[in-house]
């Protein structure tokens, strides 16, 4: 599965099929980064309010649109709102504050909900009010994030507009596979977070997995991106070094079988890197 394809979303808008995740990149080289990585290939960028970078993310993008002639259309923005940003008439605000730190970019092409915690009338206050976003054109495409299947189901019962995906951590040691399967059959896109697990299993990988990137000769980051993809996910990989977002992209000369991709996933284990709200009320 190719890193640099485009899948169709529900509404027939289209995500490239891999990102470059922005959480904790200090704000004096998030732009640079992000220029970086347009230079190298990436067209899909992902922050939120949380991250507290989405300007510099825009002002990234900027550069590299304005210095190389390159169409607005061909790089897609994501951010997300905050919890405290929820309920209808916070996130009436919070989108006008949104889109002003990005103002250049003209629109914004995907905005998440960032988690379900802030309760059931927030979550569906705060949808209508993305719906009209998406109406007035200020935004493309709206989804969510952290979301489980009784949070999707309460939003497909309500809703106008579909959500197009559902962003949520996943790695061969945190699968969530009930959940990613059921987004799928709804047609919603996963989008896997932390599929690098935040360094963790990078740093001593087990031997059958470096063995299994050897053959390849790739590193286990890019294994586990090409697991990913090969599950039919968008991978959202986070680096800051500027040497390695080159080797993150390109992962489309090796493709895994599928005793290859069973062999690397752990579905007897659960074992998130980061925050848990799948199960909130």
């Amino acid at each position: 599965m190719s890193a640099k394809r485009l899948i169709t979303l529900n509404n027939g808008n289209k995500i490239p099929a891999f990102g470059l995740g922005t959480y904790d990149i200090p704000n004096s080289s998030t732009a640079q980064v992000v220029y970086e990585a347009c230079k190298v290939g990436y067209k899909h960028f992902d922050t939120a309010v949380l991250y507290g970078n989405e300007r510099e993310v825009g002002e990234g993008i900027h550069k590299y649109l304005t210095s190389t002639n390159t169409n607005r259309g061909e790089i897609f923005y994501t951010t997300k709102l905050w919890n405290s940003q929820l309920g209808y008439q916070n996130t009436k605000r919070a989108i006008k504050d949104i889109f002003s730190k990005v103002s250049q970019l003209e629109y914004i092409d995907l905005v998440l909900i960032h988690s379900p915690l802030p309760g059931k009338t927030k979550r569906l206050e705060s949808w209508k009010a993305l719906e009209e976003a998406v109406e007035e054109g200020l935004i493309k495409n709206i989804g969510v994030s952290n979301y489980g299947i009784h949070h999707i189901d309460e939003l497909l019962s309500h809703c106008k507009i579909k959500p197009v995906v559902n962003q949520i951590e996943i790695s061969p040691w945190c699968m969530r596979q009930e959940l990613a399967d059921y987004c799928l059959l709804k047609n919603i896109q996963v989008e896997a977070f932390s599929p690098l697990t935040h360094g963790y299993r990078l740093r001593n990988p087990p031997a059958e997995l470096q063995a299994l990137a050897d053959k390849y000769n790739v590193n286990v980051g890019q294994l586990l991106i090409k697991w990913s993809l090969s599950k039919g996910y968008i991978p959202l990989p986070k680096t800051q070094r500027v040497e390695r977002l080159q080797s993150n992209l390109s992962v489309d000369h090796f493709e895994l079988t599928k005793e290859e991709v069973e062999s690397i996933q752990h579905p007897e284990v659960h074992d998130p890197t980061d925050w848990e709200c799948t199960d909130a009320p």
